[in-house]
């Protein structure tokens, strides 16, 4: 009896296991009010934001965006924590309307570290 107890605990902690692995990471979020600035690449699948920490994240949006090099954006967020969150936004060009999805985030420099060449502080 105490084998088959045993059995079925050591099955429900592996299917818990492969459960939280299928899930994989969660996704990088960006909170809002800590963007510093942000730049679109020129050919419009990228945008680079530059955090009040020091840090540099790009997003590789989901299509090209070429509108957003001319004409700025915004986004309406439904998250509490005012968060951007990759994969799941999608921001409009102020003038063409133009709407463009956000894909991954990848770190580009880590907080604290400032580039100076470049005129930052």
């Amino acid at each position: 009896m105490n084998k088959i107890i045993l059995a079925g605990a050591a099955a429900a902690l592996f299917l818990t296991a492969q459960a939280a692995l299928a899930e994989g990471p969660a996704p990088v979020c960006l909170s809002t009010r800590n963007i510093a600035n942000t730049s679109p690449s020129p050919d419009g699948t990228a945008i680079t934001f530059r955090m009040t920490d020091g840090s540099v994240w790009r997003n590789d949006l989901r299509g090209r965006c070429p509108d957003l090099r001319w004409n700025g954006f915004s986004w309406a967020t439904s998250d509490p924590m005012e968060r951007i969150c990759e994969n799941e936004q999608t921001l409009t060009v102020i003038r063409s309307a133009e709407v463009c999805a956000l894909g991954k985030f990848t770190q580009l420099q880590p907080a604290g570290q400032h580039n100076f060449a470049s005129g930052e502080r």
